[in-house]
């Protein structure tokens, strides 16, 4: 099993900047794809950003530029760096995990089987 627990989140201000954090424990493969999503009420979940072991990084168009996806290797730790943050960035915001797959062994990193999922937090930008 691997469980994920979320840290991080909370309110900012257009503008400013915000991280999440995403400590895993549990057996990885040695390729594995992890990722951030996040989800508005009332809106679709959407992928926001992945990071794999081979050290790929992929980016939502919405963010690109603005977020940093990064990990720390040896304790399979996932970070969200959020800069420049909008109020349409307002969402719970889910890290994941696929243990057993790169996200390169996908079509699209997203559909990677995330079948480990973190608690969820919030953030939320005012404007």
């Amino acid at each position: 099993q691997v469980q994920l627990v979320q840290s991080g989140g909370g309110s900012v201000q257009a503008g400013g900047s915000l991280s999440l954090s995403c400590s895993a424990s549990g057996w990885f493969s040695r390729n594995y794809c992890m990722a951030w999503f996040r989800q508005a009420p009332g809106k679709e979940r959407e992928g926001v950003a992945t990071s794999d072991s081979d050290g790929r990084t992929n980016y939502a168009d919405s963010v690109a530029g603005r977020f940093t996806i990064s990990q720390d290797k040896v304790q399979k730790n996932l970070y969200l760096q959020m800069n420049m943050v909008k109020p349409e960035d307002t969402a719970m915001y889910y890290c994941a995990v696929d243990r057993s797959h790169s996200c390169s062994d996908y079509p699209t990193p997203w559909r990677a089987s995330f079948g480990f999922w973190g608690q969820g937090v919030q953030v939320t930008v005012s404007s």
